[in-house]
This record gives C-alpha cells, sequence and structure tokens, in this order.
C-alpha cells in the first residue's frame, strides 16, 4: 500500500472494531449480573478469576497458532475472519440471559459465555496486535499510529462504554449487544480486508512453542512491561466497572449522568492522544510512558474526594488524560519488545509475543476479580438487593483506592527496562516502509 495514511487508518480503524465488544462486556458484565439478575459479587469474582487462568493458557497458543500459520491469505487473515463472527455472538449470547436461570445455572451461563467471548477477543487482538509491528517499522510510524488507533479506540469507548447506560435505558442491553456486536465486527472485516500483512516465504522458519516460551521466560523486558501493563490495566478496568457503582452508591445521581463522567475521561483522552504523541516524538518513549504511569496513579486522587457531579467530572478529566499517556505509550514498548526479538533470534513471532503481552495484561480479571472479593469482604457487598452497610466506601475503594495502589505499582515496574535508541535496519527480517 503506497499511500502511508491511508495505511494507517485502515488499521487504526480496526481498534475502534474491537474495542466495542470487548468494553461493554467487560464494563457491564458485573453491574448487568451482579445488581440486575441477582448475581452475587464472589460469583462475579470466581468468573473474572477462572477467566484469567483460562486465558493465562489460550493465549500464547493462539499467538503461536498465527505465526505458524501459512495459507494464501496470510497468516493474521484467518484468524480474524473466523474470530470475528463468533465474538460477536458470544456478546449477543452473555447479554441475552434466559429469564428462567437463577441461582448456580445463572452463574455456569455467565461464565460460560464471558470466557468464550473473552477467549474469541483474545484470538482477535493476538492478531490485530501482531500486524503492528510489522507493517509499520519506525519509532516515528509507529507512534502516528498508534495515536490514530487510540484515538478509534477512544471513539469506540464513547460508544460502547459512555453511551450505554443511555442505549440500554432505552432499548435494553439484549438489542444494545446486537447493535455494538455487528458494529465491531463490520469495522474489524474492513481493518482483515484491507491491511496488506508481509508476505511470508515458504522457506522462513516457523516458530516452535517451547522454544518461544522458553525465549519469552529468560527475558526480563517481557516480565517487566508486562506486569507494569497488567497493573496499570487492572486500574482502568475497575475504574470502567466501578463507575456505574459510585455513580449510585457514591455520587448518589441517575445512572445515567454515568455517562457524563464516562465522556469526561473518553474525550479529554482523545485531546490527549495527540498531545502524549507529540511528547514521544520529542523527548523519547521511556520518559514520557514513565510520566504517563506517574500522572495516571496521581489523578486518582482527587477522584476520591469527589462527591457530587461537578467534583468527578474534575477527577474524570485528569484520569482521562493520565488514560490517554498510557495508551499512547504502552504498545510503543511492547513493540519494541518484539523487535529486539526478532532481531535477537531471526525469527518472527509477533502473534505469540503479541498474545503473550496480551495474557500478561489480562492478569487484570485475576487482579480486579480479587478487589470484588475485597469488598464483600472488607464493606459487606454482596449484590444490589444487599449492598451493605457502606455501599459508597465500597464504591470508593474500587473506583480510586485500588486503582491508585495498582498504578504505583505499574510506575515502578516501568524503571526496571530500557531499550537502546536504534531504528531496524534494512537487511533485518522484516522490510521498512
Amino acid at each position: 500500500m503506497n499511500n502511508p495514511k491511508l495505511k494507517s487508518f485502515n488499521y487504526a480503524v480496526g481498534m475502534f472494531g474491537t474495542s466495542i465488544p470487548i468494553n461493554m462486556l467487560k464494563t457491564y458484565a458485573a453491574f448487568y449480573y451482579v445488581d440486575s439478575l441477582g448475581l452475587t459479587m464472589l460469583q462475579m469474582s470466581l468468573i473474572l478469576t477462572v477467566y484469567a487462568f483460562v486465558d493465562a493458557l489460550d493465549n500464547p497458543i493462539y499467538g503461536f497458532l498465527s505465526d505458524r500459520t501459512r495459507s494464501r491469505w496470510g497468516r493474521r487473515r484467518p484468524w480474524l475472519t473466523i474470530g470475528t463472527p463468533l465474538l460477536v455472538l458470544g456478546l449477543i449470547a452473555f447479554f441475552s440471559t434466559p429469564a428462567f436461570l437463577a441461582g448456580d445455572s445463572l452463574l455456569a451461563y455467565a461464565m460460560l459465555f464471558y470466557i468464550f467471548t473473552g477467549t474469541l477477543d483474545s484470538v482477535i487482538n493476538a492478531n490485530y496486535g501482531a500486524l503492528f509491528p510489522e507493517l509499520f517499522r519506525t519509532d516515528a510510524s509507529r507512534a502516528s499510529t498508534n495515536a490514530l488507533r487510540q484515538a478509534f479506540q477512544l471513539v469506540a469507548m464513547i460508544i460502547s462504554i459512555a453511551l450505554t447506560p443511555v442505549v440500554t435505558d432505552a432499548i435494553g442491553f439484549q438489542l444494545t449487544a446486537i447493535i455494538y456486536g455487528i458494529l465491531g465486527g463490520v469495522v474489524i472485516l474492513y481493518m482483515t480486508f484491507t491491511s496488506q500483512e508481509t508476505h511470508v516465504h515458504d522457506e522462513e522458519t516457523k516458530p516452535e512453542l517451547w522454544d518461544s516460551i522458553k525465549s519469552l521466560l529468560v527475558n526480563p523486558k517481557f516480565w517487566v512491561a508486562g506486569f507494569a501493563n497488567a497493573f496499570y490495566s487492572a486500574a482502568m478496568s475497575l475504574v470502567l466497572v466501578a463507575l456505574p457503582f459510585f455513580v449510585k452508591y457514591k455520587l448518589q445521581i441517575p445512572n445515567s449522568q454515568s455517562t457524563i463522567l464516562f465522556a469526561s475521561v473518553l474525550i479529554i483522552a482523545i485531546v490527549g492522544v495527540a498531545i502524549w504523541a507529540w511528547l514521544v516524538k520529542k523527548f523519547g518513549m521511556m520518559p514520557v510512558w514513565r510520566a504517563a504511569l506517574a500522572f495516571l496513579a496521581v489523578a486518582f486522587v482527587p477522584l476520591y474526594f469527589a462527591n457530587s457531579l461537578p467534583t468527578a467530572i474534575v477527577g474524570c478529566v485528569l484520569v482521562g488524560l493520565g488514560f490517554a499517556g498510557a495508551i499512547t505509550t504502552m504498545d510503543l514498548v511492547g513493540a519494541k519488545i518484539m523487535d529486539e526479538d526478532t532481531q535477537k533470534h531471526n525469527v518472527r513471532r509477533e502473534g505469540i509475543i503479541s498474545s503473550a503481552m496480551g495474557f500478561m495484561n489480562r492478569l487484570n480479571g485475576l487482579i480486579t476479580g480479587q478487589a470484588f472479593a475485597l469488598v464483600f469482604r472488607i464493606y459487606g457487598f454482596e449484590s444490589g438487593d444487599k449492598p451493605g452497610p457502606a455501599p459508597d466506601q465500597a464504591a470508593s475503594f474500587l473506583m480510586a483506592i485500588s486503582p491508585f495502589v495498582l498504578m504505583l505499582i505499574s510506575f515502578t515496574f516501568s524503571f526496571f527496562i530500557s531499550f537502546k535508541n536504534r531504528q531496524p535496519a534494512a537487511s533485518e527480517a522484516l522490510p521498512k516502509e
């Protein structure tokens, strides 16, 4: 593809498609099942914990299979084409709960389709993420393309998170899931068939599973970046999941006004992405990454003291600006790790590394699951029917205290990794743009 801007657009818009289904699932799963259908906090914690372990097993396998795929359509396209409609069906099924389910049967249904939808999201993102370092070979092109795709992600989050309370109040969760699923699926398929991945020669060495796993196990940069990403992701996952509870129990305002707070985070983040991308080009990736993580940690302090819609908006704006910095820089760190692996081993395994980074990212399910369990044990918050004696404090714990602590841990990890300043040479395994 000769037009760099069109190439960036066609790839970046895929983030819009991948974000819509999974954001609706992860943001509203707990509120839908716990507050509306009667699932308990401990049962939701169990779902998130089991899913985290399933995700730990399936992510490396998806990446490995993708890297070893050889077809006339490429390595990534077959997986994206097959996985997308299944992802859509999983989302619709999760929010189309049969009315007769209750107790253990409700738990089983929720767990089945949460894991099914989540694992299909892993398939999609392992392949989508693997295309990024392959298609864009310089720090400058990566920074600009990543800023664009994060902007698309934020627009998707405005739709699938900020507008969802209004939409579901009007048409219900089932129809909302159908609309979001189809919209996201169409965009993913557009990206799939317009992004031309690099040709793989038949004689090119296929990565071996155990060799790839061993190389990751002994790669300290993978672990440091992975844990930094996991704790950051857990912090933001808690914010998204906790905000409906925060609106209802701490601010005590109508649920529909959570749209205003979600929008405060996401709209400022869209503007912030361009600012952080400019900072990366001016000061370099690593110092800006660390600054973004520190800023996001501090942003949760005023959110803890928020007690009204205006004060909560201020806190959410600050969180949104820090969030923009994290999403602008985090993928650049992952791409650098893939570059170094290719240069060192002369084997292209972006899919395995991307899915392994995705697994580390999805450790947030284990962390957020424990946060829900702590809310039950400390504050006695069991469900919407039994919120306990201090539901406002429980909501603050999920929305501000836990994310603040998690971001401090993420920021600390960021100081244990660094990269040499060099661009890939033309003679290396992947060509320049």
